[in-house]
């Protein structure tokens, strides 16, 4: 179920759209906010407020990795594994941060602390390998930094 806030926020947005669809990216960006993942409910109650076909706001909703269908760790680390990064060792990275962490790709740490996924182009690839955790880019990066990072997360 949506809270109050949050059906009152997706009002707010529909303001600035030509109609209710191409709100489709926003309204679920501010439900994800709130919840930290898109349950089947909440996508159903958008959709309708929306006035789109459930399916398609789920087309909406799987396509772009951004938005998260299941819960996710307090530090979502999502490595892009595309041509650049894949030929520069994102693989290297996604073993190292795999052993690092104790999970492998799609699973969180049993603290909820780190959800591991593996995503396409984050549109990064002069800088690669790189990976992105929660809004922030990490780019460039090597065992050594990689570790400095995950230092620096609380």
């Amino acid at each position: 179920m949506l809270t109050d806030n949050t059906i009152e926020n997706i009002k707010k947005a529909l303001t600035k759209y030509p109609n209710k669809q191409s709100a489709a990216m926003d309204a679920l960006r501010i439900v994800q906010e709130e919840a930290g993942y898109l349950t089947e409910d909440a996508l159903l109650q958008v959709a309708d407020m929306l006035d789109m076909p459930p399916p398609e706001l789920n087309e909406v909703a799987t396509f772009y990795t951004m938005y998260n269908k299941k819960p996710v760790g307090k530090h979502h680390i999502q490595v892009c594994t595309n041509v650049s990064c894949s030929l520069l060792g994102s693989e290297h990275i996604v073993e190292f941060l795999s052993r690092r962490l104790g999970i492998k790709k799609g699973e969180t740490t049993l603290d909820k602390k780190f959800t591991l996924s593996e995503v396409e182009c984050l549109g990064s690839c002069g800088t690669a390998p790189m990976m992105q955790i929660n809004d922030d880019y990490y780019e460039n990066l090597t065992d050594g930094k990689i570790e400095e990072i995950l230092k620096g997360l609380k």
